[in-house]
């Protein structure tokens, strides 16, 4: 980062912020689900806008659905211990830990940057993914609006995309995302990760509780809105014993379709969840652990295509046949991916696309 930048990234509050990159606008009454008895008041969340060029991340990962993908924000305020995009910070000069929680990168021009690179005439239209790295509707989305100014850019030009969240800010865009569902141009995943509220506030501390995303769940589906649950991260010894109450819940919420994430911890994760179950479950962090290495040949992670996202060994085999009986059992076994329509896309180049 040049060395101009860095007097805009110190400080909480906006009493250390010269640049004003903070930011009161107004916002829409919404019930966003956001329990913070967990975060401590003495810490305010910091906003920095970045200048971006472009806003589509492309990629060509056999491990995920898609290939176009947007992040209207580096950095979450939901806090969760184990998210993957924690070193992403680095970048900034930031650390993986609090920083990451609290000094908030937001893309302010992501909707005009998104139209003009979607109305190129050598644009081929494909899916796009919005909130893989970050979540799109964290609390600091209830005041912005990015993630909002980005689907009015996609309805516009009937481009389809899917969501992936665990924040109920989303039902506030329920009047875009019926509209696209019914044209067969979005889809949804909501991240449920544990029933147990005591859970959530040590291991999510900052996003919606289990009920409220039950709640979200429902309201999307009931409004035709393909939704998938998905249980991201599966953590042994910690919330893998709720598998098939989690698929339960799901299917009586109206998910079409279920799936999870198996625990990664890259780089500085590993260091952070560690010091996470050595606080909140001294008697069994070392076995947890040791589980976790189990599934990774040795390792706390293994970033090969086809086994990072589910792991390996008798542990992870395990919990793949106990998704895969539940599902069955609870009829969404043979539910399939959404087929997304490219064909009426109105801007660049239109191309039919699968997700």
């Amino acid at each position: 980062m040049p060395a101009n930048k860095k007097s805009a990234l110190k400080g909480r509050g906006s009493a250390n912020n010269p640049d004003n990159r903070f930011y009161s606008e107004h916002s829409r009454a919404v019930d966003d689900g956001w329990v913070q008895d967990a975060v401590p008041d003495s810490i305010a969340t910091e906003i920095r806008a970045e200048k971006i060029r472009t806003i589509i991340s492309r990629n060509s990962s056999p491990d995920v659905p898609f290939e176009q993908s947007i992040n209207p924000y580096r950095g979450c305020e939901h806090g969760c211990i184990y998210c993957f995009a924690r070193p992403s910070h680095a970048y900034w000069d930031m650390s993986a830990g609090l920083d990451f929680e609290t000094r908030i990168i937001s893309k302010p021009d992501a909707a005009p940057v998104l139209e003009k690179e979607i109305t190129h005439a050598k644009y081929v239209c494909k899916p796009i993914a919005l909130g893989v790295n970050t979540d799109a509707y964290q609390p600091v989305e209830k005041q912005l609006e990015i993630t909002r100014s980005i689907l009015q850019v996609l309805r516009k030009y009937n481009h389809p995309f899917t969501l992936i969240t665990k924040g109920s800010l989303i039902l506030r865009d329920l009047d875009i995302l019926a509209e696209m569902a019914a044209q067969n141009l979005c889809s949804v995943a909501v991240s449920l990760t544990t029933l147990d509220v005591n859970l959530k506030r040590i291991m999510e501390p900052r996003a919606s509780s289990p009920a409220s995303r039950l709640r979200t769940i429902h309201a999307l589906s009931a409004a035709g809105i393909p939704t998938t649950v998905l249980m991201a991260p599966v953590i042994p010894f910690i919330n893998d014993a709720e598998i098939e109450s989690i698929i339960i819940a799901a299917k009586q919420a109206g998910a079409r379709k279920v799936g999870y994430v198996y625990i990664r911890l890259p780089l500085e994760i590993e260091i952070l969840f560690t010091d996470w179950l050595e606080t909140h479950f001294p008697d069994r962090a070392n076995h947890v652990m040791n589980i976790i290495r189990s599934t990774r040949r040795g390792k706390a992670y293994q970033s090969k295509f086809g086994i990072r996202m589910k792991g390996e060994g008798a542990v992870a085999e395990l919990i793949r046949q106990r998704f895969s009986v539940c599902e069955r059992k609870v009829g969404l076994a043979d539910s399939t991916d959404s087929v997304l329509d490219c064909s009426k896309f109105t801007g660049g180049s239109p191309q039919l696309g699968l997700f």
